[in-house]
């Protein structure tokens, strides 16, 4: 999940009770008292199954949840290097990818994808010592290129090229810190989608590395020191051989790295022995002064700060905020008195004041109170807060001094998203992206003191966004609760009750879906079809309460929330069922997983990617424990009932007819580990009773996402789309091959 999604550390103790099983093709139906999720077993069609699926042993493992038996047939894939498990994964691949070349359209829908891809990309420009830094790619690279430039309108050049680390563009950027002076840039790179990181140091005149070179980083940025003699981050321990994808991460540590040393005798500033699972992320305050620690638990978005006083020798840490209450975003900080963007009596953001001397709540002071809108960043450039708001899940810019008065409100092109306004307190200027469903990002520039953005970088694609209009609609879920959604289709289009539908979903840790250009999704709208995305519950879009709304004993109601968007998309005649594909990755995975065992009646097709499918065991492997925030455990007997109530992997049901489901997962993914959604596929396989199609595509040299190479994700796309083409049963319009 993003990191998002998900974070930290520690293990919990595997529950008792590991006996002696019955053996089973797929798990038995929930027996404890909370009802599953799921509708009746509906009778199994005529038809035999048109698949030969891979031969998929079983084993005899059975685990006792509080009482309840439940067992784990699939065990063993999660054995990820046994030659039985790699044996398996070949074979999946060999029927996926065979059956997936014979979809005739497959190959127009590649060339579409690459020709609206085939465009250049900025990110927005940050000024450091008057050289700006900045990503592009001219189109089909593989990885984003870092330029920098002196000045603005300097001539830009390479900084650093990950696709020469690699001959497959595996290898990708990832963190960047870059020294006040722009002399100096610290940057992570990974591999084949890894989320570990190793860590060097750039000559930004001569674009050569010191030997500076830092292992095990994951989950840390870097921040300079102000002498600019080295940086602080945040790592692990070095995991045991074999085990660097699948070993729980726990104990993460906050170090310092002078320049030019090695790092066995990186200082150690600060570690939790005692709280394996705290996360650590310090940031330099703009004056040099503070040290400010920000600690994670897992992805909870309760935080604690702790400071430390630059201008003592290794001054002692000092908590500030350490009753684990609400999220706490630090912003800067004028003296002793720093600002802090959080969302403590105010589930919806507000911006406050703390006063190190005294820094007890009732002396807090509110700078930006609450408003109807939902705040979700926060940056100080210049004077000036530039404050970033959700209003129905689209952005709002506006912009107030530091004493809290408003200036104003920045004009944006329409209903679409915000990204960057990154700057300093010495600057006025910052920059950042805008984007929608249907109009590619943007790049403005912004003097926050004065005037309205101008527009730094267009890019020309081969795509017409004229052609397309979103809407936003609100439909009312099972409780009542009153959900939004954006609709994006050609203009004009029928509702003839049958175009092809893709309804995009992920409703989790506080993370915010909001309007955003996309190659795939943009392909997709030339394809015929329309997009369509929901704010579900368990996201961020309207705050805390409606981040609550979605998690623990709640989390029903996300499931609830996208199936009641299914329904309103074949009640409005958008679409019809067989002709609606649902898709989200991650724990938009899980949502795909839990909907279609749920309502399989529902859906004509599904996407299931990178899934958290075994809520039973998720917090057994890497950062899996953190999500325990969002979940629960399966440790408590209460949230057990709960987990087991919508687990995708145990509520699929034997003789059900399930939609045609591609499974999709990355052998490097050390996020949501690849066994979730090879026991998902295996279980749904051996339970088909109907006639549709169970495939399982492995990404190799692949992770969660992040850093994915632009020939993978072209040939992935062509996969996904080719397979809902091919399973929705519609035909491109002509010329889309043109």
């Amino acid at each position: 999940m993003l990191m998002s999604c998900w974070r930290w550390i520690a293990v919990s103790t595997l529950v008792a009770g590991l006996g002696a099983c019955r053996q089973s093709a797929t798990p038995e139906a929930p027996t404890h008292d909370a009802t599953p999720a799921v509708i009746p077993d509906v009778p199994s069609p005529p038809a035999a199954p048109a698949y030969t699926y891979p031969a998929t042993q079983t084993v005899n493992q059975v685990d006792n949840y509080h009482g309840i038996d439940v067992p784990d047939p699939y065990r063993w894939l999660e054995d990820l290097d046994a030659a039985e498990t790699k044996a398996w994964v070949a074979a999946q691949n060999d029927l996926t990818f065979g059956e997936l070349a014979k979809i005739a359209e497959r190959q127009a829908i590649a060339n579409k994808l690459a020709r609206v891809w085939n465009h250049e990309r900025y990110s927005a420009p940050e000024n450091k010592g008057g050289r700006y830094f900045f990503r592009r790619n001219n189109g089909l690279q593989d990885q984003d290129v870092l330029y920098w430039s002196d000045g603005i309108d300097g001539q830009a050049r390479v900084l650093i090229d990950p696709n020469t680390l690699s001959t497959d563009g595996t290898v990708a950027l990832r963190g960047v810190a870059i020294r006040d002076d722009g002399k100096y840039v610290a940057y992570g790179v990974s591999a084949s989608g890894s989320d570990w990181e190793t860590w060097r140091v750039r000559e930004v005149a001569t674009g050569t590395d010191l030997p500076d070179t830092l292992e095990w980083v994951k989950f840390s940025r870097a921040s300079w020191s102000k002498d600019g003699k080295g940086f602080y981050y945040s790592r692990y321990a070095a995991p045991e051989a074999g085990e660097a994808y699948e070993a729980v991460n726990d104990n993460q540590k906050l170090y310092y790295h002078p320049l030019g040393t090695d790092q066995a005798t990186d200082r150690l500033v600060y570690e939790r022995p005692d709280q394996p699972e705290w996360g650590f992320r310090a940031k330099v305050s703009d004056d040099g002064r503070y040290l400010v620690v920000s600690i994670s638990q897992g992805t909870d978005r309760r935080k604690r700060v702790y400071v430390s006083d630059l201008r003592r020798s290794r001054g002692p840490m000092q908590p500030l905020l350490d009753a684990f209450d609400a999220s706490y975003t630090y912003l800067g900080n004028e003296g002793p008195v720093f600002w802090f963007k959080t969302d403590l009596n105010a589930p919806r953001g507000r911006v406050v004041a703390i006063d190190l001397r005294r820094p007890s709540p009732q002396h807090w002071r509110e700078l930006v109170p609450q408003s109807e809108d939902t705040l979700k960043t926060a940056r100080v450039v210049g004077d000036r807060f530039v404050l970033s708001y959700l209003h129905h899940a689209h952005s709002r810019v506006v912009i107030h001094r530091t004493d809290g008065a408003i200036d104003r409100e920045v004009r944006l092109p329409g209903i679409g998203s915000t990204t960057g306004f990154v700057g300093s307190r010495r600057s006025s200027e910052t920059f950042f992206g805008f984007s929608s469903f249907a109009t590619p990002k943007t790049i403005y520039r912004l003097d926050v003191n004065e005037g309205q953005p101008s527009v730094f970088h267009r890019p020309s694609v081969p795509f017409d966004p004229s052609r397309y209009e979103t809407t936003q609609v609100f439909l009312t879920s099972k409780d009542g609760t009153r959900i939004p959604m954006f609709i994006t289709a050609a203009k004009g289009q029928a509702r003839s009750g049958d175009a092809p539908t893709y309804l995009y979903g992920y409703g989790g840790f506080n993370i915010a879906l909001t309007p955003k250009f996309t190659v795939p999704d943009a392909v997709w709208l030339e394809m015929g079809g329309i997009y369509a995305q929901p704010s579900l519950r368990g996201g961020g879009e309207y705050g805390e309460r409606w981040h609550e709304a979605g998690t623990k004993l709640n989390k029903q109601n996300v499931f609830d929330d996208f199936a009641a968007a299914a329904r309103f998309l074949i009640d409005e005649r958008y679409t019809s069922s067989d002709r609606l594909a649902i898709g989200g990755r991650s724990n938009g995975g899980l949502l795909v997983g839990a909907s279609i065992t749920q309502h399989p009646e529902l859906f004509g097709a599904a996407l299931a990617g990178v899934g958290v499918m075994d809520m039973l065991r998720f917090h057994k492997f890497t950062i899996g424990w953190a999500w325990v925030s969002d979940y629960g455990s399966a440790d408590d007997a209460r949230q057990f009932q709960a987990l087991y109530a919508y687990s995708p992997l145990h509520n699929v049901r034997s003789g059900t007819a399930y939609p045609a489901t591609l499974v999709y997962a990355a052998d490097h993914d050390d996020r949501v580990v690849p066994s979730h959604s090879y026991k998902f596929a295996a279980a749904l396989q051996a339970a088909q009773a109907g006639t549709e199609p169970i495939l399982m595509r492995i990404d190799t040299k692949a992770g969660h996402g992040a850093g994915k190479p632009v020939s993978k994700r072209i040939d992935e796309w062509a996969d996904y789309w080719a397979f809902l083409v091919a399973e929705l049963d519609f035909t491109l319009p002509a010329g889309f091959a043109g």
